[in-house]
């Protein structure tokens, strides 16, 4: 999961639940989780090797995600689904 592509958060609309965020100056992975708009922040995991471990959460505001985090790019698995789709006709 490090190896992967992470790219600068451009948009908050990228924020969804399930995105793979990853802090720019360590190497700790998260998971987002839903919005918490009483704590003005989105829930995230600690994830590692594919698992989302839920014993432990904390809330990160979006302006925290947008400055101080990388999202894991999307672009080669929507490439790959493509290929796939195109492979079968």
């Amino acid at each position: 999961m490090r190896d992967k592509n992470f790219e600068p958060i451009l948009d908050a609309y990228q924020l969804t639940e399930g995105s793979i965020v990853k802090e720019k100056d360590h190497d700790e992975i998260f998971e987002i989780g839903v919005y918490d708009a009483e704590k003005r922040g989105y829930t995230a995991f600690p994830f590692e090797d594919g698992i989302r471990f839920d014993d432990f959460t904390m809330v990160i505001s979006e302006s925290e995600l947008m400055d101080n985090y990388l999202i894991e790019s999307k672009k080669d698995d929507e490439k790959a689904e493509h290929d796939l789709l195109s492979d079968e006709f």
